[in-house]
């Protein structure tokens, strides 16, 4: 059940990125950050309601908060870099650079995956870089990649921490954390928000599926070792690819053809290990 959520969660988080990506070249993406940190809260906290939890600890909020903190940075940073940036370079920069911070900082808090799970840890960066082409930063997108990078480390090992008897009450906290991170921002600049109400419907379904993937994440982080839920969850950048070949018309390359099949291998690699 562990690898199928974390599959799931990577689903929801391809076709967040894919939205919100192309939501912030039509709209500030200081706005689709804000707007959707508020359909995550919305969504977490109707989850939460909806599923008892058995005690929740003080200790596991403040896991919670501290892992939406690194969510606010990672979507404020990752947005600016897809409104200016190629998907293809800043998506890839972000998912493989947290993946590695991510499996690391597991190893070191206890994690010991087996040789076949190893196998595909040290599988899956290559792949989703081929994935995404690995193409030249024309638009500048790097440095936010790298910035995204190390909000999304911290907030899959945070809220792997909290522990399971807290329910879905530290994802709802962790959505306050990033909606007051982002709040000061939105404060100096109001007239960024001001959006049709489409587009602001938009972000903020974009938010709530964001949250649902970390949901998604949470359930798989707590039937596994971190470091192959993390690698699971972040084989997201492979449906942005499939999106913009089926609704975008765009072409595969041989690179991102090997990358596609190395992703699936890596994903039947963690599951085995």
């Amino acid at each position: 059940m562990g690898p199928l959520l974390a599959l799931t969660s990577a689903v929801c988080y391809g076709i967040v990125d894919f939205s919100g990506g192309l939501l912030s070249r039509r709209a500030h993406f200081a706005a689709v950050t804000f707007l959707g940190q508020i359909g995550g809260l919305l969504l977490a906290t109707a989850a939460a309601l909806l599923l008892p939890a058995d005690s929740v600890r003080p200790v596991d909020l403040l896991w919670g908060a501290l892992s939406g903190v690194g969510s606010g940075a990672a979507m404020h940073f990752l947005n600016r870099g897809l409104s200016h940036g190629a998907m293809s370079v800043v998506v890839p920069v972000s998912a493989v650079t947290g993946v590695a911070l991510s499996v690391v900082c597991g190893v070191m808090l206890g994690d010991r995956p087996t040789a076949v799970a190893w196998l595909g840890i040290v599988l899956s960066a290559p792949a989703l870089w081929m994935v995404c082409g690995g193409g030249k930063d024309d638009g500048g997108g790097v440095p936010d990649g790298l910035l995204a990078s190390a909000g999304i480390a911290l907030q899959y090992i945070a809220l792997a921490q909290a522990d399971a008897s807290s329910g879905l009450w530290p994802v709802a906290a962790g959505r306050v954390a990033a909606v007051l991170v982002l709040l000061p921002s939105a404060a100096r600049h109001p007239r960024r928000l001001r959006l049709p109400l489409a587009r602001a419907g938009q972000a903020v379904l974009v938010g709530a599926g964001a949250a649902l993937a970390l949901i998604l994440y949470l359930l798989a982080a707590q039937r596994q070792l971190l470091a192959v839920a993390v690698v699971l969850a972040s084989l997201y950048p492979a449906l942005p690819v499939i999106l913009g070949l089926a609704l975008l018309h765009e072409r595969l390359s041989p690179r991102q053809v090997m990358g596609l099949l190395g992703a699936g291998i890596a994903t039947v690699l963690l599951s085995l290990g």
